[in-house]
């Protein structure tokens, strides 16, 4: 098969974003040549970079997370931009891999205009993810996004329960592609578990109120023994961080690298993924953070009523709690911070679930008969 160029389509700058990152490492170690378009919203970040034998091309344009309508204005300049650079580039590339809704249109534009092959990678439903947006917007991009995914030659999803968020769809070819890292746990620092009455916390990952980051910090107060490392970026970052910073046993970390983020969560007796299941998207998420605690072998407290829940209860791998309950926040972390046996049960039973059953090589095949399939191969 002569070789097949790849463009994913991603409007953040990569850095990280690991499901990208992997996905394209994965074609590229099966002999495609892959390259990645990213919108740099900061506008600080290389136009062009080398990693691990594929390039990120960034498209600068300055805008912010989580403006809701107010990043309209923005949004269409990306838009315009990312239809310029496909139309420009278009004979340089095969098949367009979009991710999310805010790429998808210009990839369909460019491969009916050009004959390529396009898949839609959709990490998070946009109607059900936009958090300060008019309802009649959302209803006009849920409709168009459910005909792009009709139009689309492939959709994947991160997880198997967001079929029912995409029902009204006939997708030509489906695949569920859960958000597993690669392990890597073998090449990360050793991990020494904290004795019982103390626990090391970390949370790595977009700064939303609506993740209980807040209560977190409550808790953390009450527990001057415990610490939390956290880090990452988002809408919500100067609330979040006015609180921490009045506590001794919280530390800040900024916008880390994915080996950095890792090495956050190694360190870590426990994580948490505690998501509001009033917002949609979060009752069918698939959080990187669920499959990172399966992969290090942690235990992790969620929020009930989230699809993760299932996921955890299922397989014993740690503790569901009613979203947004300080106190059984407190209950559960103080629980597992005085037995550290119940710790390690659950951290075992979050790998014995990565390795039978969610883990990166089984994702990576379905990524590998998927494409395949496309090349008619």
């Amino acid at each position: 098969m002569p070789e097949k160029k790849v463009l994913f389509c991603r409007s953040n700058p990569i850095a990280p974003d690991p499901r990208v990152e992997k996905e394209a490492r994965a074609l590229t170690r099966s002999g495609y040549s892959v390259d990645v378009l990213a919108w740099d919203r900061t506008a600080s970040q290389p136009r062009v970079e080398q990693r691990e034998g594929f390039f990120i091309y960034r498209i600068p344009i300055r805008a912010g997370y989580a403006a809701g309508i107010l990043n309209l204005p923005n949004l269409l300049r990306w838009q315009v931009a990312l239809v310029g650079w496909l139309f420009r580039h278009a004979h340089e590339y095969d098949i367009l891999h979009a991710c999310d809704f805010d790429t998808i249109l210009p990839a369909l534009w460019t491969g009916r205009l050009y004959g390529k092959r396009v898949v839609y990678d959709i990490f998070d439903f946009y109607a059900d993810h936009l958090r300060r947006t008019p309802g009649w917007i959302k209803n006009w991009i849920r409709r168009r996004d459910l005909r792009a995914i009709d139009q689309a030659d492939a959709v994947i999803l991160c997880d198997d329960a967001r079929r029912e968020q995409i029902a009204g769809s006939h997708p030509r070819r489906l695949e569920v592609i859960y958000n597993s890292p690669e392990d890597e746990r073998d090449f990360l620092p050793a991990f020494q578990p904290s004795p019982k009455g103390v626990l090391r916390l970390s949370y790595v990952g977009l700064m939303h109120v609506e993740r209980m980051l807040l209560e977190m910090l409550d808790v953390l107060s009450r527990h001057p023994q415990w610490t939390l490392d956290m880090a990452g970026f988002g809408g919500d970052e100067p609330v979040i961080l006015e609180k921490l910073r009045t506590l001794p046993n919280a530390l800040w970390h900024g916008r880390v690298p994915y080996r950095k983020a890792l090495e956050l969560s190694q360190s870590a007796d426990v994580l948490f993924a505690l998501y509001d299941p009033a917002v949609i998207n979060n009752r069918y998420s698939s959080p990187n953070k669920l499959f990172e605690a399966m992969m290090l072998g942690k235990p992790i407290v969620v929020a009930q009523g989230t699809n993760v829940d299932r996921i955890v209860e299922e397989w014993g791998m740690g503790i569901a709690i009613p979203y947004g309950d300080v106190d059984a926040l407190d209950e559960a972390l103080s629980r597992l911070a005085e037995d550290p046996d119940l710790r390690e049960r659950m951290g075992k039973a979050a790998r014995r679930a990565y390795e039978t059953r969610f883990g990166w090589k089984v994702m990576e095949q379905r990524l590998m008969d998927l494409y395949r399939e496309l090349n008619g191969a």
